[in-house]
């Protein structure tokens, strides 16, 4: 199987905190994988390690090519910050292609149009971030991850706090984007997101507990080891 991303015996963390503690795993290639686990397992450590926000201790993460990663955080201050328009912030995605000052080119424009029609925020284009609901401002985030047409997308529980709607609207772009060649990473809570994923990463304690197939590994007694719960009767 084509890898995209590989880490070897990765530590990191935070200042006098570890997170993760000799990581061994690797992502395949076009497809997306899930990474679950407990509050505090290191999912969030994790994809900011690749996307190389947060540096490594030990160890070393390997990229399978050169192209811009492009990461989803699962909360931006951007709005409280900048008085940007939603196209302003889809637009955004666009720098790494043309610059901070130049201008967008014709496909650059179409490129945002297009990824901001597959979040359905086109009518909200001219709107202020600040007046959006955080479900809303959250799909124009991911529509930002997806104007820069990166080979790796990493998104940080991308469909927390959405309602249903808008939480099938996201998992349905993301199968798109996937199968149209585009690598996908998404940490997440939603066992039955996790289950649709391709590639499954199983994280407690910052270190891996498995990994493979999602529709193998999530069972009913991996799922109480890895949660801690208490015995099914």
């Amino acid at each position: 199987m084509q890898w995209q991303v590989r880490l070897d015996g990765v530590t990191a963390g935070y200042p006098n905190r570890t997170v993760l503690d000799q990581l061994t795993m690797q992502i395949p290639a076009l497809t997306t994988t899930a990474v679950v686990g407990p509050n505090g397992s290191g999912k969030s450590t994790l994809l900011g390690v690749i996307a190389g926000v947060i540096r490594v201790t030990a160890g070393k993460v390997e990229h399978g090519t050169d192209k811009r990663v492009a990461y989803v955080t699962q909360r931006s201050n951007v709005a409280d910050v900048l008085p940007l328009t939603v196209r302003d912030a889809v637009s955004m995605g666009r720098w790494g292609h043309r610059g901070l000052w130049r201008r967008l080119t014709r496909r650059d424009q179409d490129v945002v149009e297009s990824s901001m029609s597959r979040l359905g925020i086109r009518s909200l284009a001219h709107r202020q971030l600040g007046e959006l609901s955080g479900g809303q401002r959250q799909r124009v985030f991911v529509a930002q991850g997806l104007a820069q047409e990166a080979d790796l997308l990493l998104l940080d529980e991308p469909a927390t706090g959405l309602d249903a709607t808008a939480q099938q609207l996201i998992a349905d772009v993301l199968a798109e984007v996937a199968g149209e060649g585009l690598t996908v990473v998404q940490a997440t809570h939603d066992l039955e997101v996790a289950r649709s994923a391709g590639h499954l990463l199983l994280l407690r304690d910052g270190r891996l507990r498995a990994e493979g197939d999602p529709r193998e590994l999530l069972t009913g007694d991996a799922i109480d080891q890895i949660w801690q719960l208490p015995p099914r009767v």
